[in-house]
């Protein structure tokens, strides 16, 4: 076997080639666009070269023939609740069903991080942002979400034979657009209806700058500080938003606001995978127009909830139920969409499984994310709890 580094534009195709070939045949399996994974790569783009640095391999067998990849992460911004080391990444890990293929690779990802300090890591988790190409997938192999990771089943068996333990499973939940929400919901929701200072709006693209602004206050009082992360700035928030704009539906994105300061949102878009999958990791101007088209005749029936959160001081008053019963009335009404599936959410977050279970939710898929002690007699932990 031949191990490659990543280092021009040949190589970086045959990075993207090697996940291709392995995952053409798999049902399901739905190719992402170019430039998502090439941008991952790119320090003009990604942000997370700011605190970090990343490489890339491919793997030949003796005829030349590409048979794995990985890459490998240090983000200095990156930790999690109860890290007692630092922790580097690995992550687009692609490679055929051989355990001495896939621990050459994880073998040389670990000696890379371990040369700058690392004393574990965690995978395959994305050099950036967790709402991308985050985890392993071991059950649901159908049609992934936008952004979502897909694998064939035998990675599992790679990274576990290695002796990568699971971190923390990351679970979607999913429910037919239809579904009756439960009583309970309506019954919170008409207690805080009787409050005039409780009041829903739904997004508008005319007034985005807003609306991101209000997002970037409800972020930074109710999420921000989860993973030890900083607050949003506006314009980072705007930025967000003009990046969603030409996905929005704005009748499926909602706000909630006690005398007028927002206190919470639930925000979905539709599932941009539906129209991925007929680009063939394309996104020039044909596929723009091929995109138009599909939107048009409105071939896109799936859609993603993307985040759901209340501030904290309103948290267990019912604000939530109001949101989505808020929501719930407009989308089930007048929305083309069939199927409502959720971005996954962590088993450390159990408020936020109670949100999706008490919503009807039932599990559509699992991921997990892996970690790898370099130290094999360290005691391993997984992710805590969030209180």
């Amino acid at each position: 076997m031949e191990l490659i580094i990543v280092d021009n534009e040949q190589k970086a195709k045959q990075f993207l080639d090697v996940h291709i070939q392995l995952n053409k045949d798999i049902p399901g399996w739905i190719r992402p666009f170019d430039k998502d994974i090439n941008q991952v790569f790119n320090p003009e783009i990604n942000k997370a070269f700011r605190h970090g640095e990343c490489i890339r391999w491919i793997l030949k067998d003796d005829k030349g023939k590409l048979i794995g990849r990985i890459a490998a992460f240090v983000n200095k911004k990156y930790r999690s609740k109860g890290d007692t080391c630092k922790v580097g990444g690995v992550g687009f890990f692609d490679c055929i069903n051989d355990q001495a293929a896939a621990n050459l690779l994880f073998d040389t990802a670990k000696q890379w991080l371990l040369e700058r300090g690392m004393g574990a890591m965690d995978g395959p988790i994305n050099f950036g942002e967790r709402n991308n190409w985050w985890g392993l997938l071991t059950e649901g192999y159908h049609e992934p979400l936008y952004g979502m990771s897909f694998n064939p089943p035998y990675y599992k068996q790679l990274m576990e034979n290695y002796g990568f333990q699971v971190f923390f499973n990351q679970i979607c939940y999913g429910m037919k657009v239809n579904d009756q929400l439960k009583d309970k919901f309506f019954t919170r929701h008409a207690a805080i209806a009787k409050d005039p200072n409780y009041r829903s709006e739904h997004i508008k693209k005319s007034e985005l700058k807003r609306f991101a602004a209000e997002f970037c206050s409800i972020y930074n009082r109710a999420w921000a500080k989860h993973a030890g992360g900083k607050d949003m700035t506006e314009a980072q928030a705007y930025a967000l938003f003009k990046q969603m704009k030409p996905l929005l539906d704005e009748k499926i994105a909602w706000f909630i606001y006690y005398k007028d300061e927002p206190i919470g949102c639930w925000l979905n878009l539709p599932d941009l995978n539906q129209y991925v999958k007929h680009m063939n990791g394309k996104f020039g101007l044909l596929q723009k127009l091929k995109f138009l088209w599909l939107k048009m005749r409105g071939d896109c029936k799936k859609f993603v909830g993307i985040l759901f959160g209340i501030v904290p001081e309103f948290q267990g008053l019912g604000a939530d139920a109001y949101l989505i019963v808020e929501g719930a009335n407009v989308i089930q009404k007048s929305s083309p969409y069939v199927d409502y599936e959720m971005q996954w959410v962590g088993d450390f977050n159990p408020r936020m499984i109670n949100v999706a279970e008490g919503l009807g939710a039932k599990p559509t898929r699992h991921l997990a994310t892996y970690r790898y002690l370099f130290d094999r007699n360290a005691e391993f932990h997984k992710h805590p709890i969030l209180n």
